[in-house]
């Protein structure tokens, strides 16, 4: 007897939690609506560059040696012909002593040459006349004329030692001017990379001593558009950016330029853009990252609606594979008709990241869209499960 009133508790106990388990619920399906408005649409591509200057100019060392003076530092503003560094000069001028040593003993040859050749001229014309009165053998003649030949020869290459020697003058005069390293443009100095004492070897490429940028009022952008977005950006388009610096405030520029040439990193094809900026109050600093939207077309005073409304279908609430979901075709939104949702078919515009231009369709102002469906259950009044103990 005590075991089969154990397997009737135990059998009531199951059917109990059964019951309270797989009691019925009623599930009454509403929606989240939002309206149909009239206002703009701004659409935009957006991307990220550096800032930097319009013009840049990397000063470097024309000629090897060890830095004397600096008369710059950073930030220093400068004119067009300022000297800002000084090479120490004394091997320079050596050079040019030694040139123009060279080149008096190229004009003292030549001084020699021209009387060697007035000396040979004469004694060619001398035994020229002693030939023809037959005082003279005419083989004397031949040697006078080859000797005469010889100092013309000399003289030629006398002036032309002058000229080598005139050259190397200069190109000594020359290196000694470049050991005083001046401004190219006017501009301010961003960047010092030598110090006092420090030599510098000028090779190919000549070392970058200083980088001046020519004026800070004026910036541009560097930025890079993906292929996909490349053909919606114009010359002459608007831009609104932001800098980390300053997040409350919205700077613009302008579409400078958009340049053909591809850049290609790992099978991504970009194209650089170039946006002009003005920065009177420079607030801008070369090398600071921008946060650009440059704005490709824009709508005023149109029906808009919110871009989750053209996602929604009830089709999405019940099993994709179902033979009795619905298959519309083109871009449509729903609506509440008589407590059901009614689809409505439409022609879309431009779109930004929250709402889309509806360019036809049975829409109007103020006029509900579905944008999301909600499930509210409520258990159903029944009999109550067996209380536990």
């Amino acid at each position: 007897m005590k075991k089969i009133l154990i397997v009737l508790f135990v059998l009531v106990l199951i059917g109990g939690s059964i019951f309270i388990f797989t009691r019925k619920t009623d599930n009454k399906v509403k929606y989240k609506t939002e309206k149909v408005v009239i206002g703009e649409i701004r659409s935009t591509v957006t991307a990220t560059g550096t800032i930097n200057p319009i013009i840049l100019v990397n000063v470097g060392a024309q000629v090897s040696g060890l830095i004397k003076e600096l008369f710059v530092d950073f930030n220093s503003q400068v004119k067009k012909g300022k000297v800002i560094a000084l090479i120490d000069p004394r091997t320079f001028t050596e050079q040019v002593t030694q040139a123009k040593a060279n080149l008096d003993v190229a004009l003292t040859n030549l001084d020699k040459a021209n009387a060697t050749l007035f000396d040979a001229k004469r004694t060619f014309e001398r035994e020229q006349e002693l030939v023809k009165k037959d005082f003279e053998a005419a083989s004397v003649r031949d040697t006078a004329e080859t000797n005469y030949q010889i100092a013309k020869s000399g003289v030629g290459a006398a002036k032309a030692q002058i000229q080598q020697a005139k050259a190397a003058l200069k190109q000594a005069q020359t290196n000694l001017e470049y050991t005083s390293i001046v401004s190219p443009v006017d501009g301010i100095v961003i960047s010092r990379n030598v110090d006092i004492g420090q030599t510098v070897v000028s090779s190919m490429s000549a070392p970058t001593l200083f980088t001046i940028a020519k004026d800070l009022s004026k910036m541009q952008i560097d930025t890079n558009i993906v292929e996909a977005d490349i053909g919606r950006i114009k010359v002459g388009q608007d831009v609104d950016f932001t800098v980390d610096a300053y997040p409350d405030i919205t700077f613009k520029g302008v579409v400078q330029q958009v340049r053909n040439a591809p850049i290609i990193v790992q099978n991504v094809v970009t194209y650089d853009v170039v946006v002009r900026v003005e920065n009177d109050k420079l607030l801008l600093k070369p090398g600071m990252t921008a946060n650009i939207a440059i704005l490709t077309s824009k709508v005023e005073n149109i029906l808009k609606i919110p871009n989750a409304a053209l996602r929604f279908s009830p089709a999405r609430e019940k099993d994709k594979s179902s033979p009795s979901v619905a298959r519309f075709k083109g871009k449509g939104v729903w609506i509440i008709d008589n407590n059901k949702p009614k689809r409505i078919s439409v022609k879309t515009g431009i779109n930004d990241n929250s709402f889309t231009e509806i360019l036809s369709g049975e829409l109007k102002e103020g006029q509900d869209l579905i944008v999301e469906s909600l499930i509210e259950q409520k258990s159903s009044q029944g009999m109550q499960g067996p209380r536990m103990f």
